[in-house]
């Protein structure tokens, strides 16, 4: 049976990993295109970095990511607190309310907020996909810190109570330090959510603005250039130093109370 499960879990890896590596393989190909392999150049990426609109793109990407990821972390940890702190049968209507946008698909979000600005003739542009964005990232950061406040001795809360602590001294000293694990776990979760939403984003972007996954989209039409290759990879390997951060960040916070 072990064995078995091994090379269940050898397969998933491969099948995941294998189209990511050969992407990243074929981002040093000389031949400027994925038809063969013709020699190891650097080409690709100084192409990348010369491409002032690309550039400017992507920082559009990551400024929206850490914006959206940052407002979507505070409402969703005040979120979870309040939904903590009801009655089970709110809790239960609470959270069943804030699934929705999990379990809804990202066309119909992408389709909702469009009628809704376009009714409200708000201009699409950054403004709008950064409040989409924070609309869908709020239930994942609940999600995270919820388990995490479950998980908590209640006798901390009645204690710093004991002492005298109001309700915000409480938070500040108390709830919050104990939440930080789940809060910087949601906030990681909704950063990357942000950042390779597609569908959402398609339906909002206005004139002037756009991500990086709208923009790799309308390229591919035309053929997938190496310079898109290049970009996924130094994207690739940001997640995996975000992943390491998270998990150093994690592990550091869960050892001060331990």
């Amino acid at each position: 049976m072990k064995k078995i499960a091994n090379l269940y879990l050898t397969f998933t890896f491969v099948l995941l990993y294998v189209p990511i590596f050969y992407l990243i393989f074929y981002s040093f190909n000389k031949g400027g295109d994925m038809n063969g392999f013709k020699g190891i150049t650097l080409d690709n990426y100084q192409a990348l970095f010369a491409d002032s609109r690309l550039m400017s793109i992507l920082l559009q990407t990551f400024v929206l990511a850490f914006l959206s990821a940052l407002i979507a972390t505070a409402i969703g940890t005040f979120g979870a607190i309040y939904i903590h702190e009801r009655r089970q049968k709110w809790q239960n209507a609470f959270l069943s309310v804030n699934n929705v946008l999990m379990v809804s698909p990202d066309v119909m979000i992408g389709a909702s907020f469009l009628i809704l600005f376009t009714t409200l003739k708000f201009q699409l542009g950054m403004l709008s996909v950064l409040l989409s964005h924070i609309a869908f990232s709020i239930p994942i950061v609940v999600l995270m810190v919820l388990p995490r406040l479950k998980e908590m001795n209640q006798d901390m809360v009645n204690a710093a109570y004991d002492l005298g602590a109001s309700y915000f001294q409480m938070l500040k000293e108390v709830m919050l330090p104990y939440l930080t694990p789940g809060i910087i776990a949601g906030y990681f979760m909704a950063f990357t959510y942000s950042l390779d939403d597609f569908a959402v984003t398609f339906f909002l972007t206005g004139n002037g603005f756009t991500t990086l996954s709208v923009e790799i989209y309308s390229r591919a039409r035309h053929g997938i250039s190496l310079e898109i290759n290049a970009l996924s990879t130094i994207v690739f390997f940001f997640s995996i130093l975000l992943v390491i951060g998270y998990y150093y960040i994690s592990k550091e916070k869960e050892d001060k109370h331990a």
